[in-house]
C-alpha cells in the first residue's frame, strides 16, 4: 500500500522512513503513482503503474477508529460488541500507533479504554490493568466519579479527562 499523491500509505499516514532504488526510480517513468518492492534490488522501493497485478504484503491493524459520536459507555459497549474493547496504551510505542489513528477523528478528543475508579481511587483500564504509563496533558487530569480519559486528536495527542456523557469518536482494538 503505498500510494503517490505526496506517497502516502494505502490507510492514509504519512511516511518517513524511505528506501527508494533511485536507479529505477529516476528511469523517466516516476510520474507512475504505486509502490513496488524490488526483491532482486534488496527489497528497494520504485515507482509502479497500480494496474499491474503483483504479489502484496497484508498489514493488520488491530486498531479501529470509529467515526461515530458517543458516550464513554456506548463506547466501550460497541468496541465489546463488536471488536473487543476500548484501547488501552502501555507504552510510547502504543501511544505513537494510537495517535495516528487519533489524527483521522472528526471530534477534538477519542475515548480511550481508561475510567476513573471511585472505589480504588486511582485510574483503571477497562482490562482491569493499573496505568503505568501516561501522556496526560498538564492539568487534563481531573480524578473524580463519572470521568473517562480521552486523547486529543490534534497537538500533542495528550491524554484528558471528559465526562462520560460527553461524546467523542473512538478507538476500539481488535482480537
Amino acid at each position: 500500500g503505498l500510494f503517490r499523491d505526496s506517497w502516502r500509505w494505502s490507510d492514509g499516514s504519512n511516511f518517513s522512513f524511505r528506501y527508494w532504488d533511485m536507479d529505477s526510480f529516476n528511469d523517466g517513468l516516476n510520474n507512475r503513482k504505486c509502490a513496488t518492492t524490488l526483491l532482486e534490488r534488496s527489497g528497494r522501493w520504485s515507482s509502479a503503474g497500480c494496474d499491474h497485478r503483483k504479489p502484496f504484503f497484508c498489514y493488520d491493524d488491530k486498531l479501529i477508529l470509529i467515526r461515530e459520536n458517543q458516550t464513554w459507555e456506548k463506547a466501550l459497549n460497541y468496541c465489546r460488541q463488536t471488536h473487543h474493547d476500548l484501547v488501552s496504551i502501555s507504552n510510547p510505542e502504543e501511544q505513537r500507533w494510537v495517535q495516528e489513528r487519533a489524527k483521522n477523528a472528526s471530534t477534538p478528543f477519542v475515548w480511550l479504554g481508561l475510567q476513573y475508579s471511585c472505589a480504588a481511587r486511582l485510574w483503571l483500564w477497562v482490562t482491569d490493568y493499573v496505568v503505568c504509563y501516561g501522556r496526560w496533558a498538564s492539568g487534563g487530569r481531573t480524578e473524580d466519579c463519572g470521568m473517562s480519559a480521552a486523547m486529543t486528536t490534534g497537538g500533542q495527542h495528550e491524554w484528558v479527562s471528559q465526562r462520560k456523557n460527553e461524546t467523542f469518536n473512538f478507538i476500539c482494538i481488535k482480537h
